[in-house]
């Protein structure tokens, strides 16, 4: 399987159901090709294992299917470096691994 990388600008947001989660939902273009090409390789809640970066922060995730796209967690190491904030344009880096 290519390596496949995407980048992206989103928002950050937090979930509200569990304060202190907080994440960046892909554009649903680059939702629906990771899904075209990568859906049957999910895992466990549909996930799909991802490298990340943004800014100068770098880190192993995996991205989660919602309603009408896939959403990706930004942990709290990685808001405090690159001093982001709710409603913050965050520009991600996606690679699929």
């Amino acid at each position: 399987m290519a390596i496949s990388t995407y980048s992206f600008t989103a928002e950050l947001w937090e979930w509200e159901a569990r304060a202190s989660w907080f994440f960046v939902s892909l554009p649903e273009a680059v939702a629906d090709e990771i899904e075209a090409r990568y859906g049957h390789t999910a895992k466990g809640f549909g996930s799909i294992k991802v490298k990340v970066t943004v800014g100068g922060s770098r880190w192993s995730t995996s991205i989660f299917p919602d309603r009408t796209t896939y959403v990706m967690p930004v942990k709290k190491a990685v808001r405090v470096a690159e001093e982001l904030e709710v409603g913050d344009p965050v520009q991600v880096e996606l690679r699929i691994v």
